[in-house]
């Protein structure tokens, strides 16, 4: 008995100490410590931004924006009354000031940080400066709490992938692993600013793909850091979701007619909102002026709206709480969606520095609450609470500009800590999507994996791994024996005979023993006087590389490309002196050819 018990004590310290467990817990530490920095981050922007709005907006201007349930002031507002016209230049003095330090420090601050994200995780290896992360905490604090509008989730996703990005530097790690710890930065940081940790990994693994599709390596590992950073952030703030609602339910069928116009209304408004943001940012861009004084302008136009429709100004979380509580009418709602596209697209299309999913949210929700409360008017049994439809459309709204119905789901559910209405999210959210994938507010967004230079590759590995060189009988093809005790003077005649580049030998038992290529024989051709000498034997390669007919052709192509040969063996399973023929590098390569677009028209045609 005491020997088992010392079996199995032995087992689990060499499984403890095994180096897939040490190497489980290096990334497992690192994990926790980009959720650590992440959600330090978040803090220390939810501090600077309410030190920028009681300093500018509340301080200077007189006005104080609402905030969500779930937020409160950290600051005692000041007695200072509203003043329109200091409110109508602060967008501008702040678009100087971020611009001045986005295009003099690191111009790849500018504009939302998530699409940045994406792009260093496609294109730059998961690479980001250390500076950019400071910069963009810095500009976006000055344009979002001057009257920009904007998301914070832009700034903090680029802090966490900054951090997760630095630390992978530093250890030396591989691009891949550099890509997930980069994108566990951006679930960190969005899912602890948001009070949405799962919402936060799913959407870290999600927004990279325009295709409903997920970044299987990265969901794992955001978790882990969503719920580090999560933590330490309500830890400081408190627990509890970003906004209050009155616990709506779905009880009824005949509201799905309802929520199915929603949809229509929203992916139009989505559509718009995509075209006004990057009309505008192409415009700036056009504009022959310095891009410093670009956001400047951006932050005039934001104020001169700001001057007749204040509440479309700096996040809008409080406008979206009051919507769930039905607390706004319906043209306040329309003037808050629409006016909140252009000074979200004026504020950051112009070169500001903010994210794009908060005004997102508020602009969703005003649009289901017009929605909401137009059906309410005409049918109020079936629609009941105008407020489930502000819920709901922030999460169609959203999805029909960033092609991510999953999470977004998940966000909104955990944003208002509304799980109830799941069922009709989930139907809003799945017919914007299908209506809506043409375009997104997520430019660096490439279709799927297979498009991703990430995974350069890889979708030819796996199709080829599923192809046997028992499929490419018809293309394996039969070659001229030489026997290995040939003369090689006997040998140049045949060799002058045949195109043959391959020769494989059999010896006395007639077995395959070995192979050449006519590139062995240059040394021996031109030295006439022993050619007689020699025999096949000599000059054959008896350590042959062969596949069979099981193997598949992933592994045939690793053979032939190590190797640097053109053509492989093909002999029996059970018998490797049994020579069936050569399999040619160039009839691999054009039967995978012929496979994909036969799988790709297939698809075409299914879909």
């Amino acid at each position: 008995m005491t020997n088992q018990k010392g079996s199995y004590l032995g087992n689990a310290l060499a499984w403890i100490t095994s180096p897939d467990i040490a190497v489980a817990g290096k990334r497992f530490f690192n994990f926790i410590l980009i959720g650590v920095i992440a959600g330090l981050g978040a803090v220390i922007f939810h501090y600077l931004c309410e030190l920028g709005v009681h300093f500018f907006l509340d301080f200077m201007a007189g006005y104080r924006p609402d905030a969500p349930a779930g937020e409160h002031r950290l600051l005692t507002p000041t007695d200072t009354p509203f003043n329109r016209w200091i409110l109508l230049i602060l967008p501008a003095i702040g678009g100087i000031v971020s611009g001045w330090l986005v295009y003099t420090f690191a111009p790849e601050a500018e504009g939302h940080g998530t699409d940045a994200a994406i792009d260093a995780y496609h294109h730059k290896g998961g690479f980001i400066r250390g500076r950019v992360p400071i910069i963009k905490t810095i500009a976006s604090t000055i344009t979002l709490t001057t009257g920009g509008s904007g998301g914070r989730e832009g700034p903090i996703a680029q802090i966490g992938a900054g951090f997760g990005s630095f630390l992978a530097t530093k250890l030396k790690l591989s691009e891949r692993e550099r890509r997930i710890m980069m994108a566990a930065g951006v679930g960190a940081g969005v899912g602890s600013i948001f009070r949405a940790p799962l919402a936060g990994a799913l959407f870290a693994a999600e927004v990279l793909y325009r295709d409903p599709e997920f970044e299987s390596d990265v969901i794992i590992p955001a978790g882990i850091s969503s719920v580090v950073a999560y933590c330490i952030f309500c830890l400081v703030f408190g627990w509890g979701s970003l906004f209050d609602s009155p616990g709506f339910k779905f009880q009824n069928p005949l509201e799905l007619g309802p929520y199915l116009v929603l949809a229509v209304v929203l992916v139009i408004t989505g559509f718009f909102y995509v075209k006004a943001f990057y009309g505008v940012t192409d415009f700036f861009r056009k504009l022959k002026i310095p891009n410093h004084i670009k956001p400047a302008i951006g932050g005039l136009i934001t104020g001169i709206i700001g001057f007749f429709l204040p509440y479309t100004l700096a996040f809008g979380y409080g406008s979206a709480q009051k919507a769930i509580f039905n607390e706004l009418s319906i043209s306040v709602l329309l003037a808050l969606a629409i006016g909140k596209i252009f000074t979200t697209s004026f504020s950051i299309g112009s070169g500001g520095s903010g994210g794009v999913f908060g005004p997102s949210v508020v602009i969703g929700g005003a649009m289901g609450g017009v929605v909401g409360k137009l059906f309410h008017l005409v049918i109020p049994t079936v629609v009941a609470t105008p407020g489930s439809f502000v819920i709901v459309g922030m999460a169609g709204f959203f999805t029909s500009v960033s092609n991510t119905p999953i999470s977004t789901i998940i966000f909104v559910s955990e944003m208002t800590n509304s799980y109830h209405l799941l069922l009709p999210s989930l139907l809003v959210c799945s017919v914007s999507y299908l209506l809506s994938q043409r375009w997104t507010i997520f430019k660096n967004q490439v279709k799927s994996r297979v498009d991703s230079p990430a995974h350069a590759g890889e979708f030819m590995m796996d199709v080829l791994q599923t192809m046997k060189v028992a499929d490419l009988n018809h293309l394996i093809k039969k070659a001229i024996y030489v026997r290995d005790n040939m003369p090689f003077s006997e040998f140049k005649k045949l060799f002058s005979t045949t195109k043959q580049h391959y020769f494989p030998v059999r010896n006395s038992d007639n077995r395959f023993c070995g192979i050449f290529s006519s590139t062995d024989i240059r040394e021996v051709i031109f030295t006439i006087h022993i050619e007689d000498l020699v025999v096949m034997s000599d000059i054959m390669v008896s350590d042959i590389i062969v596949t069979t007919p099981v193997e598949d052709l992933n592994t045939v192509l690793i053979k032939l490309t190590q190797k640097n040969i053109d053509a492989l063996p093909v002999v029996q399973e059970d018998d490797h002196g049994v020579l069936i023929g050569m399999l040619h590098r160039r009839d691999v390569i054009a039967y995978y050819n012929q496979r994909v677009k036969a799988i790709r028209k297939n698809f075409s045609r299914n879909f």
